[in-house]
């Protein structure tokens, strides 16, 4: 039986707390170091997921007054899985003050300077401004900050929720700089594609960054299964059935808004394409 990975974490990080502990608790696990990170194994798969929740209550180890046997373990509290994916949630912090600063997309003065082309409104129509003007004054952050733009609060919880589940396990497999990394570049492509696609317009949205992060999930786990990308069963198929749905212009026909889907497309490409070398260099190393 091959060895399952539970936690993964930089070498500069002191493990030596946690790992009395599950000797204290008699878990059977072993750490080796690969290049710039530090593995802690055990033997199946059910156990990885005990020692991760368990990592998330005592980074540091615990008393033995404290610790709950590891076969239970507790769900950690809100503000424990707050600072263990504190990347996951600066992002999303960010994202709901956007949300304030723009009043949900309906305030057009605040809007114009996060949109991908400036704008000004004359009458009931947006004229955009040619990209590369904006880019020539330097405002080169509409590359990525159309992610942080929501139109309305269903558009927001939605995108939200998503990037809480899918941003807390990249985060937790490879790191808070791998996330915001992984998530920028995912946003710039994803906002390249739907500019391209679809000519100038106003969009805006995680839903590129989230089908990016989905398929760098899907396409590593094929190829270096993790715990961490282990997804619910259905997520995958109903987010890309959800993906074809959109395609197919149905939600357009019905009124619900424009959607971008060129952006969708975008991020999911990207994402495969990052999660198959990603995927690839993980495999090389085991």
């Amino acid at each position: 039986m091959n060895p399952v990975e539970a936690l993964r974490r930089p070498l500069q990080e002191d493990l030596s707390g946690f790992v009395a502990l599950l000797r204290r608790l008699q878990v059977p696990h072993r750490v080796s170091e690969e290049r710039d990170a530090q593995v802690l194994w055990v033997p199946v798969e059910a156990l990885a997921v005990q020692v991760r929740e368990l990592y998330l209550r005592y980074p540091q180890g615990a008393g033995e007054e404290a610790v709950p046997n590891p076969a239970r373990p507790s769900r950690p509290g809100f503000i424990a899985q707050l600072r263990a994916s504190w990347m996951t949630s600066a992002v999303l912090l960010l994202t709901l003050l956007v949300a304030a600063f723009t009043l949900l997309g309906d305030s057009f003065a605040a809007l114009r300077w996060l949109t991908f082309q400036d704008f000004h409104i004359q009458g009931e129509y947006l004229y955009f401004q040619p990209w590369l003007a904006s880019l020539e004054a330097g405002q080169w952050w509409r590359l990525v900050s159309p992610m942080f733009i929501h139109f309305g609060i269903l558009h927001l919880a939605m995108n939200s929720l998503w990037y809480w589940e899918l941003g807390r396990r990249i985060e937790a497999r490879h790191g808070a700089f791998t996330l915001l990394s992984l998530s920028l570049l995912f946003g710039l492509l994803s906002n390249l594609a739907q500019f391209w696609f679809g000519g100038p317009s106003l969009f805006g949205g995680l839903s590129g960054v989230l089908y990016g992060l989905l398929g760098y999930c899907w396409i590593f786990q094929l190829l270096a299964p993790t715990p961490a990308y282990q997804l619910p069963r259905g997520v995958l198929a109903m987010m890309l059935i959800w993906l074809l749905v959109c395609l197919s212009g149905v939600i357009d026909t019905l009124g619900f808004g424009s959607i971008a889907n060129a952006a969708h497309v975008g991020g999911l490409v990207a994402g495969c394409a990052a999660g198959l070398v990603g995927g690839a260099l993980a495999r090389l190393r085991r």
